[in-house]
């Protein structure tokens, strides 16, 4: 019995160790799934102010992109040109329909000729028509807007009729016919202006395309032969496939005999001869040859380093300085010593190189002395 409630014991330990461990498992699997889960909340917070500030950036690009003078300046006359026909045209429907229904159409025709022929001034100066296309188009622009600022002074003056004072009245006469004018006139200017800069950036275009026409010309009247034949090879090739300048050079070397544009046999021939010339007189001048070929005959027959001494002379300098009379002899009268006289024994010297004895045997035969020259042969 006593085994059998020690075994129930242990299993009832063991049970409980499990659930425990268990309930350890869970807490922390739980624990890692907040655990994940904050970090997807982080990560997904992070991404959020990423994407914001993107978009701010993003929109602040564009805020700088479109704030720019030239873009102000366009859509700002884009803008008041707007407001200026939206000042003048009721004034014009009003005036017309108190006349008669019928014309009502009157005012928006003559309020639209003024803008349409101001458009036209834009075609024509981005198709780049005639000067006298853009001035009647003008001309047709500024006297529709010129009629209809009329009408509206007009209309401005007669509003005393309806209660309003008289110098109100004129004032509103007068801004209704400004507004009216000034609308085509800031459009206008705003064309002129694109015009202008547009003329400018391509300014140094032409300038290139100037220079381009004057060394053509030039070059045409230089090598005209060479031009023409040029001209017939392009021709004669599929078109777009051969470049000008390669049938330049190739009608030059078909001229002259070489692929380099400019240079002619007469002018090889003249910078081969300076070459020599050049040559001849650095070898002059520095007493040696530096030419190409008095450089090879000094590699392949370079001088004897052993220089030929005169007859009688040593071959090894002595020692000592002269010997002379004077320096023994003040030796002497100072009460001094002279040292003695150097004296050569056996031994003591380097025996005479063969070059110098077969040099002195042939001198003492009788034989002419042979002097090296530059390129190591002896005459």
């Amino acid at each position: 019995m006593s085994s059998w409630h020690e075994e129930r014991r242990r299993n009832l330990a063991a049970e409980a160790e499990e659930r425990r461990k268990g309930k350890a498992f869970d807490a922390e699997l739980r624990r890692e799934e907040r655990r994940k889960d904050r970090e997807e909340n982080r990560e997904v917070k992070a991404q959020e102010r990423r994407d914001k500030t993107a978009r701010r950036q993003a929109r602040a690009a564009r805020r700088e992109k479109t704030l720019t003078p030239g873009n102000v300046y366009r859509k700002g006359t884009l803008i008041l040109v707007a407001l200026s026909a939206l000042a003048s045209l009721p004034a014009q429907i009003l005036h017309f329909f108190a006349i008669h229904w019928m014309l009502f159409p009157v005012g928006p025709a003559v309020e639209g000729a003024a803008w349409v022929m101001a458009a036209g001034v834009a075609y024509a100066d981005e198709r780049k028509l005639p000067a006298w296309v853009r001035w009647l188009l003008r001309g047709l622009s500024l006297s529709a807007a010129g009629f209809a600022a009329n009408i509206n002074y007009k209309y401005g003056l007669s509003l005393t009729e309806h209660g309003v004072s008289e110098t109100n009245a004129t004032a509103a006469g007068i801004g209704l016919a400004a507004v009216t004018m000034l609308g085509p006139l800031f459009f206008e200017v705003r064309q002129w202006v694109l015009t202008l800069s547009a003329a400018t950036g391509d300014s140094k275009k032409r300038a290139d395309e100037k220079a381009r026409a004057k060394h053509n010309r030039k070059r045409y009247r230089h090598h005209k032969d060479v031009v023409k034949l040029a001209r017939r090879l392009v021709s004669a090739a599929p078109f777009g496939t051969l470049k000008f300048e390669d049938a330049f050079v190739a009608a030059w070397e078909i001229f002259y005999g070489t692929g380099t544009p400019g240079m002619t046999p007469a002018l090889h021939a003249q910078q081969l001869a300076s070459r020599q010339s050049l040559a001849t007189a650095m070898d002059e001048a520095n007493g040696a040859p530096i030419s190409t070929r008095g450089r090879l005959l000094q590699m392949l027959h370079p001088a004897p380093s052993v220089l030929i001494s005169q007859p009688g002379s040593s071959q090894v300098a002595s020692d000592l300085p002269p010997s002379s009379e004077k320096p023994q002899k003040a030796a002497q009268k100072g009460g001094r010593k002279a040292p003695p006289l150097h004296r050569r024994t056996k031994g003591d010297s380097v025996p005479f190189h063969l070059a110098a004895k077969t040099e002195a045997a042939l001198e003492r035969g009788g034989t002419p002395r042979r002097i090296p020259a530059v390129n190591g042969h002896t005459h």
